[in-house]
């Protein structure tokens, strides 16, 4: 397996803790969570529970997320999961796609819509805005999954 493509910044976790906090506060929750939700992903093994704010892409009534991270792997197809959208705590269906067909359609999407999508996780984007299909496939073999969040009615 190729090795994990996307990065990190320098202060992340500083950086995660100040995005939490905002997409909390009242008001500037629901212009922040235009783009970024609040996962609470419980460990598999640890069953400690983290909040990992990510940013997160729109299709109908669901929400796209793409990571090549270990927290992906806490989620399964069929459990649900709690996440804070536009400041608000709900309940959403998971399904997790690991297959590449899926993950290069979901990552192609999401790159297109989302440059800096694109850029974290290495993948260029031609003049008319596609994606590179090389670093689409990189992406996959780099541990890439697409998690689709089903959020239920409040």
């Amino acid at each position: 397996m190729a090795e994990q493509r996307a990065h990190t910044m320098k202060g992340q976790r500083i950086a995660n803790t100040v995005v939490r906090a905002l997409l909390r506060t009242p008001g500037l929750a629901r212009i922040i969570g235009a783009k970024l939700v609040t996962l609470y992903v419980v460990g598999r093994k640890s069953q400690r529970r983290y909040a990992i704010p990510v940013a997160y892409l729109a299709d109908g009534g669901d929400l796209l997320v793409g990571t090549p991270f270990a927290w992906g792997k806490n989620l399964r197809t069929g459990s649900p999961i709690t996440l804070r959208l536009k400041g608000r705590l709900r309940t959403a269906d998971v399904d997790v796609a690991t297959a590449e067909p899926e993950v290069v359609a979901g990552y192609a999407l999401m790159a297109r819509s989302n440059p800096t999508f694109a850029k974290f996780n290495d993948i260029r984007l031609g003049d008319g805005g596609e994606p590179d299909p090389d670093d689409l496939h990189q992406a996959w073999l780099g541990g890439a999954r697409v998690i689709r969040l089903s959020p239920r009615a409040a």
